[in-house]
């Protein structure tokens, strides 16, 4: 067991920095990418700029591993597109873990050597068998630990506001867009002079209408669920991340000005005519509309995973331990406390999910969360116990909390020094803040 490699799931930026986390300790890291480049799933939204300067998306281990090679560190202030983080870090970054880093190399199941779910007795000293498709055919590669960090962004949530396809969804299928279109690079073709929908509430709804207006003759609609309270456009000159405020405060500009159209409205229902698109919640109809941007989220793909013994939030389909301090319906803040290995470890022993796929269907995610996740799980793996239960990390003040009980854990995180949203740096252990917590 100890010659196998630790098997890390997708070489985005959090997958990256497992390996250069594990390397640095000894460990021996395998990274199995589905996609023909390191981080294939960034280069999807590569022209959309990251709200979250240089200096937050940077993994100190993956920094080191870097350093004797000749990279130039970008400017921590600079605030990147999709594309220059790929070009200018995990590109890099992959070159320097030259044969840990397999690409085209699709994990379709992982399980135990010789024991499915079922069997427990020696189970935790069989090495883990992972089902890969590569480009010479499948294969089972073993590993003595596994790091999932494939993300959501290929598991697009439906239209229909149950969590399941609107009825004629799949049937328009060639009319919607899932994830973050591109209406003023690759895209523009497709939407401009075209009436456009755009459903969903978050960053990625705003990117898309906020580039949407920028086309000349195209009408644009935008379709949330519920009704759109000011403080969903985020903190404005309140968020330490000002890119991230500056894009809520452009949004708000375009509703108020007229520019994009906002409507209240569940869909149900997709119907297709000569006209365009139609949408219904069922009583009322929306459209016709000649394209559809759906920027409704995404969930975890949990299939390769039915062998192992993940327990996962009926919920969130996150860690249970992480859930609580992640819950959309509970928190407004964007941010959580510092966490680690305890909160991210399953009962099959050595298997952690990372990254935005550890948030499940949570929305909210910042990349130095997932860079302190895989430093945490690193020291762990490799027997730093002390390393693991303790986490240092900065994360900056969202701005976006209404204060009071439901935010942060009781604590507003718009006042001064709150080492709730990570405004000052902290060294906690782990069991120390799950102790405290309700």
């Amino acid at each position: 067991m100890t010659e196998l490699p630790v098997a890390v799931i997708g070489a985005g930026p959090v997958g990256l920095a497992a390996a250069a986390q594990l390397l640095k300790r000894g460990a021996t890291p395998l990274v199995l990418e589905a996609g023909p480049t390191v981080g294939a799933s960034v280069l999807e939204w590569g022209h959309v700029r990251i709200f979250s300067p240089w200096k937050y998306d940077i993994d100190p281990a993956a920094r080191e591993l870097l350093a004797p090679t000749g990279w130039t560190e970008p400017d921590g202030e600079g605030y990147p597109i999709g594309r220059q983080l790929v070009d200018q870090y995990l590109a890099p970054l992959g070159r320097a873990l030259a044969d840990h880093v397999r690409l085209g190399h699709r994990v379709t199941a992982v399980a135990r050597l010789g024991f499915d779910k079922m069997k427990t007795a020696g189970r935790e000293s069989a090495p883990f068998a992972l089902t890969v498709a590569t480009p010479d055919g499948e294969r089972v590669i073993l590993a003595r630990a596994v790091v999932d960090a494939s993300g959501t962004y290929g598991i697009p949530n439906p239209l229909g506001a149950s969590g399941v396809l609107a009825r004629g969804e799949a049937a328009v299928a060639d009319r919607i867009h899932y994830g973050i279109a591109d209406p003023l690079g690759r895209d523009q073709a497709t939407y401009a002079g075209k009436r456009v929908l755009v459903v969903g509430s978050g960053h990625s709804a705003f990117d898309v209408l906020i580039d949407l207006a920028e086309l000349p003759g195209t009408p644009v609609t935008w379709l949330v669920r519920r009704p759109f309270s000011d403080a969903k456009y985020g903190g404005a000159e309140n968020d330490a991340l000002p890119a991230r405020g500056a894009l809520g405060t452009r949004m708000r500009g375009l509703v108020d000005r007229g520019a994009v159209t906002q409507v209240v409205m569940r869909i149900a229902e997709l119907r297709d005519t000569a006209a365009g698109v139609m949408v219904s919640d069922g009583t009322r109809e929306l459209g016709p509309f000649d394209r559809i941007v759906a920027t409704t989220g995404f969930r975890p793909d949990l299939a390769p995973l039915r062998e192992l013994r993940v327990s996962l939030d009926p919920i969130l389909e996150a860690p249970p331990a992480l859930a609580p301090l992640i819950d959309p319906n509970v928190h407004s803040c964007g941010t959580v406390p510092p966490h680690g290995v305890h909160e991210l470890s399953h009962p099959e022993k050595d298997f952690y999910i990372v990254g935005m796929k550890s948030y499940g269907r949570a929305p909210t995610f910042l990349m130095l969360t997932g860079y302190e996740q895989v430093r945490s799980i690193a020291s762990a793996l490799t027997g730093d116990l002390k390393g693991a239960e303790s986490i240092e990390l900065v994360l900056p003040q969202t701005g976006v909390c209404s204060g009071g009980s439901d935010c942060c854990d009781g604590v507003d995180c718009s006042s001064a020094g709150s080492t709730c949203c990570g405004t000052t740096q902290a060294v906690i252990p782990i069991s120390a803040l799950t102790a405290a917590r309700p």
